[in-house]
């Protein structure tokens, strides 16, 4: 798989598709401090315009919040990209961000407060304009086997998939009442965010994948809970049936790491709507560059 996204990234710059508007596009880093490292180098050295993160960027689970996460926000995350800015100046990239399942909520804050000081641009579920497209973050997917549920909601129902656990179940950074729990959806959700929204010119950064697609094939081949088999798919439904309606031009996705080397493709479509993921099961960073205006010539770099 390697090897073909280099051919692919040579002929991608031999095309001049780099030649201006650089999107980078990286997710589920994990708290990975060699990931880090490398995505600051190729930034430092290559200098694109747009930087989309989707999501999961902390040391994972509930463990790593009682042992210091907020340390690696603050130590090697906003330090990192500040220390860019100071060196880039006008050439330091538009930065669009987003928190995944495994970033506790409580993160919010210090994200914020870096925004504020203009380090980026914390998009869940929100809508900004950049260069005449319309970019949308939202964070929530369906619920997990995971214990932490602070960016889990049920997808189009209140129903949960066999071996996972309810959003109501799980366990939280923050405090929320009760009855937003039980009936929120991600469905919703997006009727929301989106309302009646003109999605032509429209790239969203999502942390979920859409369901049944090449990007959300789980590793659950032939298991069972209790006798009932294990859907290999575990994307939105709500977040499918979205793009399925709305028809953005392009939507980013991260989350089921594995999937890209099930299905062998990092991409996929759904209608035109392009779908790229960066998630990845290695201890690579997964890069995806593409244009906007030529997003089907996209490549990802595994550095």
């Amino acid at each position: 798989m390697v090897y073909f996204d280099l051919i692919e990234n040579f002929i991608y710059l031999w095309g001049g598709c780099l030649v201006s508007d650089q999107y980078y596009f990286v997710s589920d880093l994990h708290g990975s401090v060699s990931r880090y490292e490398k995505l600051f180098s190729v930034i430092r050295n290559e200098k694109p315009n747009v930087l989309f993160i989707g999501g999961d960027i902390l040391p994972s689970g509930l463990k790593s919040i009682a042992s210091g996460t907020n340390d690696f926000l603050k130590d090697i995350i906003i330090k990192g990209f500040s220390k860019l800015r100071s060196e880039l100046r006008s050439e330091y990239p538009e930065i669009y961000i987003i928190l995944g399942n495994d970033d506790g909520k409580f993160s919010e804050e210090k994200i914020n407060k870096a925004a504020s000081k203009g380090l980026w641009s914390y998009i869940h579920n929100k809508k900004v304009e950049y260069d005449g497209y319309s970019i949308y973050g939202y964070s929530f997917i369906p619920p997990t086997p995971f214990l932490m549920k602070d960016w889990e909601k049920y997808d189009v129902s209140r129903y949960t998939e066999p071996g996972c656990i309810s959003p109501e179940d799980g366990k939280r950074t923050y405090e929320i009442e009760p009855n937003l729990i039980k009936y929120a959806t991600i469905k919703k959700d997006l009727e929301t965010l989106f309302g009646n929204d003109d999605m032509s010119k429209s790239v969203i950064l999502f942390h979920s994948p859409p369901y049944k697609t090449k990007l959300d094939r789980a590793a659950l081949d032939g298991k069972y809970i209790d006798s009932a088999p294990l859907d290999v798919h575990v994307g939105s439904i709500a977040i499918r049936e979205f793009i399925e309606e709305k028809k953005p031009i392009l939507t980013l996705h991260g989350h089921i790491h594995e999937s890209p080397g099930i299905t062998g493709s990092w991409k996929d479509k759904i209608g035109n709507t392009l779908m790229f993921s960066a998630a990845h099961d290695g201890p690579e960073l997964s890069l995806i560059k593409f244009n906007i205006n030529k997003p089907g010539s996209a490549v990802r770099l595994l550095l």
